[in-house]
Protein backbone atom coordinates (compact mmCIF):
# COMPACT_ATOMS: atom_id res chain seq x y z
CA UNK A 1 0.00 0.00 0.00
CA UNK A 2 1.24 3.48 -0.74
CA UNK A 3 2.38 5.94 1.90
CA UNK A 4 1.83 8.81 -0.56
CA UNK A 5 -1.65 9.48 -1.91
CA UNK A 6 -3.10 11.85 -4.47
CA UNK A 7 -5.76 13.96 -2.79
CA UNK A 8 -8.61 12.48 -4.84
CA UNK A 9 -7.48 8.90 -4.07
CA UNK A 10 -7.15 9.73 -0.37
CA UNK A 11 -10.70 11.16 -0.34
CA UNK A 12 -12.08 8.08 -2.04
CA UNK A 13 -10.22 5.67 0.25
CA UNK A 14 -10.08 7.72 3.44
CA UNK A 15 -10.78 4.80 5.79
CA UNK A 16 -7.90 2.89 4.24
CA UNK A 17 -5.59 5.89 4.57
CA UNK A 18 -6.51 6.22 8.25
CA UNK A 19 -6.01 2.50 8.90
CA UNK A 20 -2.60 2.60 7.22
CA UNK A 21 -1.60 5.64 9.26
CA UNK A 22 -2.43 3.65 12.39
CA UNK A 23 -0.67 0.45 11.34
CA UNK A 24 2.07 1.36 8.84
CA UNK A 25 2.98 4.95 9.71
CA UNK A 26 2.48 8.43 8.29
CA UNK A 27 0.52 8.82 5.05
CA UNK A 28 1.37 11.81 2.85
CA UNK A 29 -1.35 13.48 0.79
CA UNK A 30 -0.37 15.39 -2.35
CA UNK A 31 -2.14 18.04 -4.40
CA UNK A 32 -0.90 18.68 -7.93
CA UNK A 33 2.07 16.42 -7.18
CA UNK A 34 3.24 18.38 -4.12
CA UNK A 35 2.95 17.10 -0.53
CA UNK A 36 0.37 19.15 1.40
CA UNK A 37 -0.54 17.16 4.53
CA UNK A 38 0.50 14.10 6.48
CA UNK A 39 -1.95 11.88 8.33
CA UNK A 40 -0.49 10.25 11.44
CA UNK A 41 -1.93 8.18 14.26
CA UNK A 42 -2.84 9.87 17.53
CA UNK A 43 -0.05 7.97 19.29
CA UNK A 44 2.57 9.23 16.85
CA UNK A 45 1.21 12.77 17.06
CA UNK A 46 1.42 12.70 20.88
CA UNK A 47 4.98 11.34 20.77
CA UNK A 48 6.03 14.09 18.38
CA UNK A 49 4.48 16.85 20.49
CA UNK A 50 5.73 15.66 23.86
CA UNK A 51 8.87 17.54 24.89
CA UNK A 52 11.83 15.28 25.55
CA UNK A 53 12.63 17.29 28.65
CA UNK A 54 11.47 20.46 30.32
CA UNK A 55 13.17 23.76 29.55
CA UNK A 56 14.68 23.77 33.04
CA UNK A 57 16.12 20.27 32.50
CA UNK A 58 17.48 21.37 29.14
CA UNK A 59 19.22 24.36 30.68
CA UNK A 60 20.57 22.32 33.61
CA UNK A 61 22.02 19.73 31.21
CA UNK A 62 23.47 22.35 28.87
CA UNK A 63 27.26 22.28 28.45
CA UNK A 64 27.19 25.96 29.42
CA UNK A 65 25.65 25.23 32.84
CA UNK A 66 28.96 23.97 34.25
CA UNK A 67 30.89 26.86 32.71
CA UNK A 68 28.50 29.36 34.28
CA UNK A 69 28.57 27.61 37.67
CA UNK A 70 32.38 27.47 37.72
CA UNK A 71 32.71 31.12 36.72
CA UNK A 72 34.40 30.32 33.40
CA UNK A 73 31.60 32.07 31.57
CA UNK A 74 30.54 35.52 32.73
CA UNK A 75 27.01 36.45 31.68
CA UNK A 76 26.82 39.77 33.53
CA UNK A 77 25.75 42.68 31.42
CA UNK A 78 27.92 45.76 30.92
CA UNK A 79 26.62 48.98 32.46
CA UNK A 80 28.03 50.90 29.48
CA UNK A 81 25.21 52.68 27.67
CA UNK A 82 27.12 53.20 24.45
CA UNK A 83 28.31 56.46 22.99
CA UNK A 84 26.82 59.92 22.80
CA UNK A 85 25.86 61.07 19.32
CA UNK A 86 25.27 64.68 18.36
CA UNK A 87 22.24 65.01 16.14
Amino acid sequence: MPSTWKLQDAKNRFSEVVNLAQTKGPQTITRHGKPVVVIVSVEEHRRARKPKQSFLEFMQNSPLAEAIASGELDLTRSKDTGRDIDL
